[in-house]
Parts: structure tokens; sequence; C-alpha cells
């Protein structure tokens, strides 16, 4: 792929400047408003021109663009492998990334790197906006600034957030923990089921007992292989043994996260079950997650969830959808053990779930 590399030219002042090499996937932050008054793709090139604060941060920027940005509606598996693939190959180059991602799908992009980046010790910070850079009242400058400020944060040479976050609207939010839940406030995003891993105000302000610690000895590893032969199902009052049926008929169809009620919880009709039932025996992993945004499922709390427990259906606990459906991805890329997959959705593997 032909990336578009700019080094910007900021006010470097002393041998000690901190890296970040941000990533420019395409959204509403890389936008910006041409004559006739459309959005348009923002050249990066210029973006001192548009936040001329950059110039003055110690910090050495390069920006790689996607040779095509793209709407993160059309964000597929081979982007994940894009994005990837050039941290792996700039990790030993730079202090911390920025990924500029659009919010539609920025939860599972983050979900899928923090597993993807095995052994990560860098800080990957996705960002965007809900207004473009060039709007007046952009929410892009502050998402950015703050972005590459804790991109670059260190205590004792070390960087405080070696993980993979979301940073949107002062709040840094585990990338794996965090949901969007907001399409017209700056506020977009949320992580009902784990801290706020920092709150930027007049100073940021960490919360270092929720942060994944440093780690010396860890080494990058990109675990690329993926498979996306996966479906979500949402269960609602009315669904029909047919639509199960068909769903789970699907051919090649490996996994399905199914969203219950509450705590875990389901139609408890002997058809529903037996539906449940005869696709797991056939083969396919089904993954029991939460509708609701907050809490997690308990199975085996009420009597529903007791027998979903009784036919094989894997208990999701407390990951969001986001983090579910790419961990079922990951990891039926990575192994080919059924029973082997089945363990590891219910153990956490990248700090996506609470046991």
């Amino acid at each position: 792929m032909n990336y578009k590399i700019v080094r910007l030219n900021t006010r470097i002042k002393s041998s000690k400047t901190s890296s970040v090499l941000i990533i420019y996937t395409g959204g509403t932050l890389g936008m910006a408003y041409d004559e006739s008054g459309s959005l348009v793709p923002f050249n990066f090139g210029q973006i001192l021109e548009k936040i001329p604060i950059l110039s003055n941060m110690d910090i050495a920027i390069t920006v790689i663009s996607f040779p095509e940005p793209i709407d993160s509606s059309n964000v597929s598996m081979h982007h994940w492998k894009d994005m990837a693939y050039i941290i792996t190959e700039n990790y030993d180059s730079y202090d911390g990334f920025v990924v500029l991602h659009g919010t539609d799908t920025m939860a599972y992009s983050a979900s899928m790197l923090s597993y993807m980046l095995h052994g990560l010790n860098k800080p990957v910070i996705f960002t965007g906006a809900q207004l473009p850079i060039s709007a007046m009242r952009s929410d892009a400058r502050e998402n950015l600034m703050t972005s590459l400020e804790i991109a670059t944060a260190q205590i004792d040479d070390y960087p405080i957030v070696p993980e993979v976050c979301i940073f949107f609207n002062h709040m840094l939010l585990r990338g794996n923990r965090a949901k969007k839940v907001q399409s017209v406030h700056f506020d977009a995003f949320e992580s009902e089921n784990y801290p706020n891993l920092a709150e930027s105000g007049i100073v940021i302000d960490y919360n270092t007992a929720a942060i994944r610690p440093y780690e010396s000895h860890r080494k990058l590893v990109n675990l690329n292989d993926l498979d996306n032969r996966v479906m979500v199902l949402k269960l609602f009052p009315g669904i029909t043994e047919k639509v199960m049926d068909a769903c789970f008929a699907i051919e090649g169809l490996k996994g399905v996260v199914l969203e219950t009620y509450g705590s875990g919880n389901s139609p408890s009709e002997a058809w529903f079950m037996k539906s449940l039932e005869r696709a797991i025996k056939k083969g396919l992993i089904i993954l029991n997650v939460s509708q609701c945004n907050g809490g997690r499922v308990i199975q085996g709390r009420y009597e529903t969830s007791k027998e979903l427990l009784a036919v094989g259906v894997v208990s999701g606990a407390d990951m969001t959808t986001e983090a579910a459906v790419t961990k079922l991805m990951f990891l039926l890329g990575q192994e080919k053990d059924t029973e082997e997959i089945r363990r590891k959705l219910t153990i956490p593997i990248a700090g996506e779930m609470t046991t």
C-alpha cells in the first residue's frame, strides 16, 4: 500500500524530544470544507496552519495517511491489518502512536488492535472528532492535542499508558472497554464496565490503578490471522425459530455473539434452547453478552440463563459487543481447536473483561 508520509516541522527544543507517529485512516477529524462547502479529506501537510500550537510542542510528529481515507463505516479486516502493520513496522522509532479514526467503528478497531498487538508496551491512542477540524467549534483540536500529550507521557522514562486506548472529550478509556453512545454530542464514548484511565482538565489526571502497567520484558508481536465468519444476533421479544435456525445455518459461519437481555437472560421456550443446542453440536461457538451498556452476563443467576449454560453457550461476562465480536474473530483466526477458543473467550487476553 502506498502510504502518504508527512513529517511536521515542529520547533524541537531538546535532545529528549518525544516522537509520535500519527496514523490517519479517515474520519471527521481529518476533513475540511472546500470552496463549495463540501467536506473533503484534509491535507495533513497543512495541519500546522489549522493548529498552529502544534509547532510549539516538543514532539517530533510524523503522519502516515491511508492512500484513500475511509469512512469508518467501511472499516474491515484488511484495514485492521494495515493499522497493526504500520505500528509494528515503526514500533522502535516512536514513543507513541495516535490513530485518527472515524467514530462509528472506533471501538471495534481499538478492541481488535488490543488483541492483535500482543506484547504492546507503548501508547496507541485512538481519537477522532464529531466536527471537522476546520469547523469553528470543532472538538478535533482538543482531542488531537491531548492524544499527542498522552502518547508521549512518561514517568521515569516509561510510558504512563502502554496500551490501546480511546481519547475523546476529556476522557481516556481502555479501547476494548469503550462504546460509542452519542452521535450528536461531544461525549460520544463511555466505558460503563471499567474505570476511565484518565481525565484531562487543567492537567491530565491519570488513574494509574486502572492502567495496565509497563512491563520491560514484553515484546511486540503482530498477530494478524483473523476470521470474520461471525455474526451478531440480538434477541427481541417475538423472535422466531425460523429466524434463529436461518442465522445458524449460514454457510461457513463459525461464531455468533448472542446479545441477550439483562444479566444474560433469554426466552425459555423449548424450541429456543433446542435451536441453540443444535447449532452448538454442529460446532458453532455462541458467545453470550448483554444488550445493556453496563452490567455483566451471569449465566445461571436466573432459570433461563441456567439453560444457556447447560446447552453450551459461552458467557461473555462484562464484555462489550464490540470487544466480543472482535475477540471472536481474533481467536477464530489464531486457534483451530474449538474448545481452546471457548476457553480463551472466558478469560481476559487484553483487559477486555473482568472475571
